[in-house]
């Protein structure tokens, strides 16, 4: 776990200097390639409820996603992040307007008050595929679909277990090879 959380961080390190060597110019032209590409695509313009992130100067410009997501009238949720935790939900916005209004956290960063109560993305919708590609949207055929799927994934259908067998005995040992592990340890004891 160590190597990994190294790792992450020496990779954020290297997109922050990556980052920081654009010119303003081209994060601005990186931004619209990618929103572009978003804004095209059909599982985007497909769906009804979107989580974006409101961006930061050294990120992906996310404004031209956000006004798109209202002009198609789809629901728009952003990210709120728990004080002390690392517990972040996703919440229903209505506007640019009560974007643009949002105040601003210790890190810079836009979010709804914690004690605002507003609709959860998690809580609130969502669907699933169906076998057949379909969309289930009920709360009860959804968990119908996950338990369905769930004794699929752990059905055995490979047949008789072959029979395995055990040799609880291993092979000898060779005097030559005790001598040997004896003659390789510090001070020759066992």
């Amino acid at each position: 776990m160590a190597a990994l959380r190294a790792a992450k961080k020496a990779l954020r390190l290297e997109m922050k200097r990556r980052v920081a060597a654009l010119s303003d110019t081209e994060k601005h032209r990186q931004s619209v390639a990618v929103s572009r590409q978003l804004l095209a695509h059909p599982k985007y313009q497909n769906c009804q409820r979107i989580a974006v992130f409101l961006s930061m100067s050294d990120e992906i410009q996310t404004e031209d996603i956000i006004k798109d997501v209202f002009q198609s009238s789809k629901e728009c949720f952003i990210p709120r992040y728990k004080t002390g935790s690392n517990h972040m939900d996703m919440v229903k916005l209505s506007s640019v307007e009560e974007i643009c209004n949002l105040p601003v956290t210790s890190w810079n960063i836009q979010q709804p008050a914690e004690d605002d109560l507003l609709e959860e993305a998690l809580n609130t919708g969502g669907c699933l595929k169906a076998k057949d590609g379909t969309n289930i949207m009920e709360k009860d055929e959804i968990m119908n679909r996950w338990a369905e799927y769930i004794q699929e994934l752990f059905e055995d259908n490979r047949g008789e277990k072959p029979e395995i067998k055990k040799n609880f005995e291993g092979p000898s040992i060779l005097k030559s090879e005790v001598c040997n592990a004896i003659s390789k340890m510090k001070g020759n004891r066992s």
